[in-house]
């Protein structure tokens, strides 16, 4: 398996992403929220995108997303097709999304929400931390990309405080200061 750092030339990738997602999400019955081709190969373009093939076969994608100005990055889309799962591809395309968003936006602090167990194990074994989602980004164009997921009314009902999704954060500041404490 090889990792990329996904440009224009893995668009041809895009559709194919979009379709894994939308049918894990159906198998799952989780809410998983839809993004458009359009969508994933703006981040493509953008740099902002870890893609794993197998030779030429699309194995595993993860997406960056950038809010309030910068402040917060989220990692969204991470999707493994069902042939190339428990090989830890998962693992290894966060964690390069994660050295990816570190080497981008050095003081952003880094988060995802997810309702799976494995990614929330993944998160937690790079370094970050459950949070309440007020510690996340307060930025509403973030919470408005979860409409298409099943379980939004939950998240409007309580006024984006809590939803099935766990927040998780990744502060790079202060995991940096407790591996130097460490050492």
């Amino acid at each position: 398996m090889d990792l990329f750092i996904a440009d224009e030339s893995f668009h041809r990738f895009a559709e194919h992403i979009c379709d894994t997602i939308q049918d894990a999400a159906q198998k799952r019955g989780t809410g998983i929220a839809r993004r458009s081709p359009e969508y994933i190969k703006t981040k493509m373009t953008n740099g902002n995108a870890v893609i794993a093939l197998d030779g030429d076969t699309f194995a595993g994608f993860c997406y960056i997303e950038v809010w309030g100005g910068k402040n917060f990055v989220a990692h969204s889309g991470l999707i493994i097709p069902e042939e190339y799962r428990g090989r830890g591809l998962a693992k290894a395309i966060k964690s390069k999304t994660l050295e990816l968003s570190i080497q981008k936006y050095p003081e952003a602090k880094i988060f995802g929400i997810t309702t799976g167990s494995a990614v929330m194990k993944i998160n937690y074994q790079l370094g970050y931390k459950p949070v309440t989602f007020n510690e996340l980004t307060d930025d509403p164009k973030f919470w408005d990309g979860c409409q298409t997921c099943l379980n939004y009314d939950i998240l409007t009902r309580t006024n984006r405080k809590m939803c099935l999704c766990t927040g998780m954060l990744y502060d790079n500041h202060l995991n940096q200061k407790i591996k130097n404490d460490e050492k």
